[in-house]
């Protein structure tokens, strides 16, 4: 989903519900176009030790939630040399509040718990859960003290996170969602690779370009 494409997502377009299949991971090594992705002109600094994979996404976003249980299946199926992880993305300032929620569960330890009842409520059950109120009642719907998630949802660790994950958005030039960033140098996403199955597939093929020092 482009920038550009948000106002007509809130302005009422429809949204489905479709779910990826699982890609053929074995095609990880096919052959990969210079146009199935882009090489940063000036590499991100990064953490040492592994290879970094990163999935920019936004909540609201229908392209995102159709291809999470995909994104899912093949991150936990990662070598043991990379690290994944999930970057929510605020194109707009009113967008901060799923930012903040993503990392209130993150910070929470309930990502595998809440990430996708998240989408599912937005997309499927019609939440916006764009204001406070909203999301605590979800919470606490799910289970979750609400007291206690709203310590969180408003601390200053979590404000931090989403600042730290609108500055990586504009260090990688995302300009649409869901995208994939490899190790501070790359990223890919559905709309260059073909399709959001095949940017997995492209993705892996930079992991191991990274890899063998590429």
């Amino acid at each position: 989903m482009k920038r550009r494409d948000f106002s007509a997502r809130l302005a009422g377009l429809g949204l489905g519900s479709t779910v990826l299949a699982t890609p053929l991971l074995a095609q990880a090594q096919a052959q990969i176009k210079d146009s199935d992705y882009v090489k940063l002109s000036q590499p991100l600094s990064v953490e040492k030790g592994k290879i970094e994979v990163l999935e920019f996404f936004w909540y609201g976003c229908p392209h995102c939630f159709a291809f999470e249980p995909s994104l899912d299946a093949w991150q936990k199926k990662l070598p043991a040399d990379v690290a994944f992880r999930r970057v929510p993305v605020a194109f707009r300032e009113s967008f901060s509040i799923h930012q903040r929620l993503f990392y209130a569960i993150e910070a929470m330890g309930k990502v595998e718990e809440l990430h996708r009842k998240v989408f599912q409520a937005i997309h499927v059950e019609r939440q916006k859960l764009d204001k406070e109120e909203d999301i605590l009642a979800f919470v606490q719907k799910n289970g979750v003290d609400p007291v206690k998630f709203k310590e969180v949802f408003t601390s200053f660790t979590v404000a931090t996170k989403a600042k730290q994950a609108t500055r990586l958005v504009d260090a990688y030039k995302i300009d649409g969602v869901p995208a994939l960033g490899i190790h501070g140098r790359f990223f890919t996403s559905g709309q260059l690779a073909g399709s959001p199955d095949r940017a997995l597939v492209v993705a892996e093929a930079l992991v191991d370009r990274v890899r063998k020092g590429g």
